[in-house]
């Protein structure tokens, strides 16, 4: 075994995930299928499903980490993927959205440069959540005029209070 450092396919990219109890399972499965697919993952968490564990200790780190730069996007999973997405958009920087379909995983990273994906461990089979970190990772903001506008105004909406 080398210590070399892994070469990364040019379309890899540096991901984040995190899941309480109720999306350990899958958060697991997904890891494995990015890591499979050539991408870094850094997991946040948790690292064994405890029934008690709250989802904020785990999507607010991958929320930051997304916010600083350190990964590219992030996926977090909860029992419905509702807790994860209001944990992480309380993070200035990161636009998380619960995706259970494809038109989505693609159009919210296309026209709201949403940075996180947000999913049900007991909503969404393997085979479907796949398919949407998938779609997720390949989709590219558009940069279109209309699109920084509202960014921009969502932005603004952060540092107010």
């Amino acid at each position: 075994m080398s210590d070399a450092p892994a070469i990364l396919h040019p379309s890899a990219k540096r991901i984040g995930v995190a899941a309480d109890h109720g999306g350990y399972e899958l958060k697991q499965y997904l890891a494995a299928m990015l890591r499979q697919a050539g991408h870094e993952v850094i997991d946040f968490g948790d690292q064994q499903p405890i029934p008690d564990d709250d989802y904020p200790d785990f999507v607010a780190p991958l929320a930051r980490a997304i916010a600083r730069g350190e990964v590219e996007r992030g996926v977090a999973v909860c029992g419905s993927g509702v807790g994860a997405s209001v944990a992480a958009n309380k993070v200035a920087g990161v636009r998380a959205c619960l995706i259970h379909e494809s038109f989505s995983a693609r159009q919210g990273v296309e026209d709201d440069n949403v940075n996180m994906i947000c999913l049900g461990g007991r909503v969404v089979g393997h085979g479907l959540a796949w398919e949407l970190v998938q779609t997720f990772l390949a989709a590219r903001f558009s940069g279109a005029e209309r699109h920084r506008r509202r960014l921009a105004k969502v932005a603004d909406m952060e540092n107010q209070r």
